[in-house]
């Protein structure tokens, strides 16, 4: 049985529309919906709902819990955990990235950060098949922190968004 632990911080992955307002907000996680959507054969999933926000209006304290949540999950707590996901918003999905690396330079397991540039309740959304690609990589690839989207795992260090493409890709 391979056990992921999943970290959410809200992003466009998980906004939702606001009939009210006309709005896309992040106003709680929508993780398990979308997990219902797919099937993980031996595989369970560990859920930490951290925050749900915008990754434009995260701050350096917001990170810090995402680096916390990441040495939890790695730690005692989490030592039966084969990989960590976090969904994050795509804007500054590499800032969070860069200081996983640099603050959990050796870790023991994949860390891998996801998002989407549509959020998963819209038509045509990359949400799903991000998540899906997400899980699966946490539990294959090597230790490192990583950007997983699009078909594509990108180790960090020198990942970037590439918002002409909608993608991220190696800087």
């Amino acid at each position: 049985m391979r056990s992921i632990t999943l970290i959410t911080t809200g992003g466009t992955i998980e906004k939702t529309y606001d009939e009210h307002s006309g709005q896309l907000l992040n106003r709680g996680s929508i993780v398990r919906q979308m997990l219902g959507r797919l099937r993980l054969e031996d595989t369970d999933v560990r859920i930490v709902e951290l925050m749900s926000k915008d990754s434009l209006v995260m701050t350096d304290g917001d990170r810090t819990e995402v680096v916390a949540a990441v040495r939890a999950a790695v730690g005692t707590e989490g030592a039966g955990t084969n990989g960590i996901v976090i969904l994050h918003g795509t804007d500054t999905l590499t800032t969070t990235g860069e200081r996983l690396l640099a603050e959990v330079s050796s870790p023991r397991v994949p860390i891998v950060l996801t998002g989407a540039m549509r959020p998963f309740e819209m038509m045509q959304s990359d949400a799903l098949q991000n998540l899906t690609e997400a899980v699966f990589a946490a539990g294959v690839l090597a230790p490192g922190v990583y950007c997983v989207a699009h078909g594509r795992a990108l180790k960090f260090p020198g990942v970037g968004k590439d918002r002409t493409r909608g993608t991220f890709v190696k800087t």
